[in-house]
């Protein structure tokens, strides 16, 4: 009888990168995480045997618990995370059996360190168009679901990432930005080690429409008016951000369930 308090790794891994999907929080002890020290997307590191000090950390979130091999620690955690209100399930045999399943994995030493309210915090230049919305959305939806971002004057980026403990990124001479003809989306996909069929095809729209090289898929020249589009709603760099969150959410949705399908209007058979 399948599990009311247990995911499978199918399961989860269709929810990776959604809107809807789970706070991940990784329990592995010690040993097991400093032999393999890469997470689950978006995962967060705690500590299994202080659970009554941070269960409240997430009130009114769906979780799910991630140990070695899905047995006691993650069973218990998600029980007493459950007891607290919380919506939990444990992964179905743990880390072990999304690692065998070639489940993406996200090295720990990529990601930048966090604030001491757990959030990375990254620094770009203000009036984001496509690359500079790409990124936040696919650190959000993959690394970091809190993250957050400071958008300002160009040329104040370096001092704010310097005074601030903040990551540059889509500017120039930093790590996380563009190189040859790819785009910074498509040097965190890489270097995260998020490459998927779904991803990098999105990652080539971006492109496409962040390089000025519309000719590289049909997807990319209304993507751009969209982006564009978006950039003149709004004044505030943020509120720009959370409605082009929504973009990006459906357009990889469309790359990773969508592509096959087609839409028309027939108009009705003339009667005979």
């Amino acid at each position: 009888m399948p599990s009311t308090t247990a995911i499978t790794v199918s399961q989860l891994s269709r929810l990776i990168g959604l809107p809807g999907a789970p706070a991940i929080i990784d329990i592995r002890i010690e040993e097991d995480y400093s032999a393999d020290p890469r997470l689950l997307p978006a995962s967060n590191r705690r500590d299994f045997k202080t659970v009554s000090t941070w269960a409240s950390e997430f009130a009114g979130s769906r979780v799910t618990v991630v140990c070695q091999k899905g047995q006691k620690l993650s069973q218990g955690v998600a029980a007493w995370l459950r007891h607290e209100g919380i919506a939990a399930e444990s992964l179905e045999s743990g880390f072990e059996a999304w690692r065998d399943a070639k489940g993406p994995l996200i090295d720990a030493g990529k990601i930048p360190t966090r604030d001491e309210r757990g959030r990375t915090v990254w620094v770009t230049r203000s009036r984001p168009k496509v690359d500079r919305i790409a990124c936040p959305w696919l650190i959000r939806r993959f690394i970091d679901s809190g993250a957050v971002f400071l958008f300002v004057e160009a040329a104040e980026v370096s001092a704010v990432a310097d005074r601030f403990q903040a990551v540059p990124f889509d500017i120039d001479n930093v790590f996380w930005t563009h190189r040859d003809e790819r785009c910074t989306f498509d040097t965190m996909i890489e270097e995260f080690g998020l490459e998927s069929e779904a991803l990098d095809r999105l990652a080539m729209i971006v492109r496409a429409a962040d390089t000025a090289r519309l000719d590289l898929v049909p997807q990319a020249a209304g993507f751009l008016a969209a982006s564009l589009g978006l950039s003149r709603m709004f004044r505030d760099d943020l509120e720009q951000l959370e409605a082009g969150m929504l973009l990006y959410d459906a357009f990889f949705r469309w790359c990773r369930d969508a592509t096959e399908e087609t839409h028309n209007w027939p108009s009705a058979s003339k009667p005979s």
